[in-house]
């Protein structure tokens, strides 16, 4: 399914804009995309940082190794 999208005009600065297309390699929507993408993700990312040695596994490294 397609989700609808949303036609913005936003002002940014020239050489941000620029840095970030030559970081992403895209075009200015795929680099807008992206930089809205990270923006997103940052919470999800600041929880797991939290979780940091308080999640216990059951296996070990070498065994979810063996596993593959």
């Amino acid at each position: 399914m397609i989700k609808p999208a949303r036609k913005i005009t936003l002002e940014v600065p020239a050489d941000l804009l620029e840095k970030a297309q030559r970081a992403s390699g895209a075009g200015i929507t795929q680099t807008v995309r992206t930089g809205l993408e990270l923006v997103a993700a940052s919470r999800t990312y600041a929880r797991l940082r939290q979780l940091r040695g308080k999640v216990h596994f059951s296996r070990t490294p070498a065994q979810l190794k063996f596993d593959r």
